[in-house]
């Protein structure tokens, strides 16, 4: 049956890929590359690429899906625009167009007893091999008392990549407790990373996490979260129409993430904040500051693009968030955008 359905799966999404990425998936899911002129592959994220934004690989390290006929996600009875199933079909879609060539999926806050549910799914389409998401980030519970059960039990699975659980609003202690810092350091023993993904005004928590796990690998989410509001200027909130106050202070949100990126064992990922942006009326440049401000703290070397789709339709497309970053970074040099936008992702999540 599970081999079955899994020729059926590829049998459709070759077909997709092939019309919305431009490329053939092969037997084992292995994509044709290109060949140079000495009759050997390419590598598309090369020195040698084109200077081209369009030209550069994206590995969208921040990939959601769901369909609401298999889990519940309880969080979404606010969210009315994202309240329907978003599958991979849908991802393809939105992708079409676009260099995205690996997705990694993130854990999409199912209810709690399908989080076993949920790994199983996405790890049988990771290993189903018919489309771009070739790895996942799944949902986990550090602090209970099976954790080390349940971690171990997928950890066997190549396509395993971290655990996400973000702090609970009604839990903000989570994170200082003793029984959750032993199931954060038991990802490290595990090769196993974990993504943080608190509000700016908890940033200082995260930070005292780290410092207690240091040999885990952690990916700061969101750019920590900021609120694109709180940088903008006065005149650029009067032309845009913005009343509401910031969500944070500027320099609240600075200070965390100049202490995070002290820390080695940390990256973090360029993605989120379009969907905190104000609708209908942002651009690039109301993003370039946090952007900037994350890319210079954290170097090119920890680094990561995440699309946050289908969550950033709450404000933008895949492609109008993608074409946002590409703008702001597009003075950065070649070597910075490729890690960016792929070449990082792929060495963090031992994708090669």
């Amino acid at each position: 049956m599970y081999t079955t359905r899994r020729h059926w799966l590829r049998k459709i999404f070759r077909g997709l890929a092939a019309g919305v990425f431009g490329f053939r998936l092969f037997p084992g899911g292995g994509r044709q590359a290109s060949v140079g002129q000495g009759g050997e592959p390419s590598d598309p994220t090369s020195a040698n690429a084109s200077d081209s934004a369009e030209s550069i690989p994206i590995v969208d390290t921040h990939q959601h899906l769901w369909d609401l006929s298999k889990f519940r996600l309880p969080w979404l009875s606010g969210v009315p625009k994202l309240n329907r199933s978003f599958l991979l079909g849908d991802y393809l879609e939105s992708a079409r167009g676009l260099s995205i060539v690996k997705a990694v999926y993130m854990e999409v806050a199912v209810d709690e007893p399908q989080l076993s549910e949920e790994a199983e799914w996405i790890i049988e389409l990771c290993a189903s091999q018919v489309g771009p998401t070739v790895a996942a980030v799944i949902g986990g519970r550090p602090a209970r008392a099976d954790f080390e059960t349940y971690i171990r039990r997928f950890a066997v699975s190549p396509y395993l990549k971290g655990i996400r659980h973000i702090l609970p609003g009604d839990q903000p202690q989570l994170w200082e407790k003793e029984e959750f810092v032993r199931g954060i350091r038991l990802l490290g023993e595990l090769g196993l990373s974990f993504d943080l993904c608190p509000p700016p005004t908890m940033l200082a928590v995260a930070d005292r996490l780290v410092e207690k796990c240091p040999e885990t690998r952690f990916i700061l989410d969101h750019c920590g979260n900021a609120d694109p509001v709180a940088f903008m200027s006065k005149g650029r909130l009067h032309a845009a129409r913005i009343d509401r106050p910031p969500q944070h202070s500027p320099l609240e949100w600075r200070e965390g993430i100049d202490r995070l990126a002290k820390h080695p064992n940390v990256v973090c990922k360029i993605s989120g904040i379009i969907a905190r942006a104000p609708v209908d009326r942002w651009i690039p440049e109301d993003l370039a500051p946090i952007v900037n401000t994350c890319i210079d703290a954290f170097g090119e070397d920890r680094i990561l693009f995440g699309s946050d789709w289908p969550v950033c339709t709450l404000t933008a497309s895949l492609r109008e968030w993608v074409e946002a970053l590409q703008k702001i970074v597009a003075d950065r040099p070649l070597g910075l955008r490729q890690k960016l936008f792929s070449r990082n992702a792929i060495r963090f999540y031992g994708l090669g």
